[in-house]
């Protein structure tokens, strides 16, 4: 019997819990002060963060939508933020709707970054509205292969 061994995240483990509660009572019921500190805006793009072959933190945005010259992405005292604007292409008024579904307007998310990212050196592109930002790791993060000398 093989047990593969699993590191244990409490905070992502929390961040997924919330997702799906609430998934399960709709975003139309949230408290729009929660999440103030890490999140806010009109609306909240989808993020994905993980982690590559090369030991870079990697976060893809969904910003259909959103044009380059509206985005602002930094990173100050460990933490990258994006901010951005999601415009209507035009303005149509409301009674001529049938349907709104797209959110649009200010859009601004927040991450903490661990220690073992190399700040000087964060590269982002966009391409057919997604967003990559790509952290790589500190040279001395970066995992080494030890030789075992044998006497």
């Amino acid at each position: 019997m093989r047990m593969s061994i699993t590191r244990f995240d409490p905070i992502h483990e929390l961040a997924h819990m919330q997702d799906r509660i609430n998934r399960i009572f709709g975003e139309a019921d949230r408290n729009p002060g929660q999440d103030a500190v890490l999140n806010g805006g009109d609306w909240l793009p989808p993020v994905d963060v993980y982690e590559n072959d090369q030991h870079e933190v990697v976060l893809s945005a969904e910003l259909p939508g959103v044009r380059r010259e509206d985005l602002d992405i930094r990173v100050e005292n460990n933490t990258l933020t994006l901010r951005g604007e999601r415009k209507r292409e035009q303005e149509t008024s409301k009674e001529n709707y049938h349907r709104v579904e797209r959110s649009y307007g200010t859009f601004s998310r927040s991450f903490t970054l661990p220690s073992t990212v190399n700040t000087e050196k964060v590269n982002a592109e966009f391409k057919d509205g997604v967003l990559k930002v790509t952290l790589p790791a500190r040279e001395d993060a970066k995992p080494r292969q030890i030789q075992v000398q044998v006497n």
